[in-house]
């Protein structure tokens, strides 16, 4: 738990975290203007997976999308390999992530929260055995899903379907794209995830995803093909606004690729005991465990707007349990 609520005696609650999860200040009031600066700016100009996705991004677009023209007719010839493409991005990112932390354990348990050493073997997962449930999910819908929708892309701006821009004759449009992003994915993730938790949706979709409260970095992109076209619809923006290929590239990335991340169960990468870049996200951690909390993320505060917080302190612990017993108590019985 937070601060010095950090180890409990109950094994199932033990959180190796000592700092309380806290919001983008984006939106504190009164603002503190070095803070701001600080959260826009420092995801692009220092070591973080956002810039591994911008990296990335670039050099696809250099590599693969300089010829816009090949995509105005819909062909095996150029489709297959964007599925090939995302399909090696998957795999090596998640399980890569999976082989350091959990097959070799290569930092053992430090910063991991939650206690187990092994993902589930179980009954309730396809295979009986959560990794390869998480594997098959996370390719044969996610990547497929993640492809679709690029491939939709390229194919209407090929055809002049969707409005974009050249980065040279508007570098500071592209600038802010980068900069507001991150409050456009969390909003839509906020929305589109209350909605999966709407009770007809969580049932026949979104318990799927839910199977995983020991979570790894295959849990990420484990998926009901129909959570997943949701999930990814935040993309839509790049239909109705001006943007280019490397930003749609960029939200693909980070909406396909970060939440291998985000669900790895550990606060930092290691190696040899020096923190790499932040990887696991407690604040999504609580929700795997807690699941009536934390729908968004810390980049916009709409879980802290909708009396929907978990901080990681006991007493978030108490209060989201009441709320969940009162929830269990209201429904009908089936």
């Amino acid at each position: 738990m937070a601060g010095t609520d950090a180890k409990k005696s109950d094994d199932r609650d033990t959180w190796n975290h000592t700092t309380p999860v806290t919001f983008s200040p984006l939106f504190d009031w009164p603002p503190s203007p070095k803070d701001i600066l600080l959260t826009l700016t420092k995801r692009w100009v220092t070591l973080t997976r956002n810039v591994l996705f911008l990296l990335m991004a670039w050099l696809v677009y250099r590599v693969s999308l300089q010829d816009l023209t090949t995509f105005q007719s819909l062909s095996a010839n150029w489709i297959l390999p964007v599925f090939l493409r995302n399909f090696l991005f998957m795999t090596l990112i998640a399980g890569g992530l999976h082989l350091y932390l959990f097959t070799l354990r290569a930092q053992g348990k430090k910063l991991k929260y939650d206690h187990r050493d092994d993902l589930e073997k179980s009954g309730k997962f396809s295979f009986r055995n959560q990794v390869w449930d998480n594997v098959f999910w996370s390719l044969a819908s996610g990547a497929t899903t993640w492809s679709l929708y690029e491939t939709f892309y390229l194919w209407a701006l090929a055809n002049r379907m969707v409005p974009s821009f050249a980065i040279t004759d508007h570098p500071f449009i592209f600038v802010a794209w980068l900069l507001i992003l991150p409050v456009l994915t969390s909003s839509h993730f906020y929305l589109v995830h209350r909605l999966l938790h709407w009770p007809p949706l969580y049932k026949r979709v979104h318990r799927l995803h839910h199977r995983n409260i020991h979570i790894g970095p295959w849990s990420g992109m484990s998926m009901h093909p129909v959570e997943h076209v949701i999930y990814l619809s935040s993309v839509l923006v790049h239909f109705v606004l001006p943007s280019h290929p490397v930003l749609m590239l960029v939200h693909l990335y980070s909406r396909s690729l970060g939440p291998a991340f985000s669900h790895s169960g550990f606060e930092k990468l290691l190696v040899k005991d020096t923190a790499i870049f932040d990887s696991a996200d407690f604040h999504h951690q609580l929700h795997h465990r807690f699941f009536e909390c934390n729908y968004g993320t810390v980049d916009a505060p709409w879980d802290r707007w909708f009396g929907s917080y978990h901080d990681g302190s006991d007493e978030a612990t108490r209060r989201v349990r009441e709320q969940r017993k009162r929830m269990y108590r209201s429904k009908p019985a089936d």
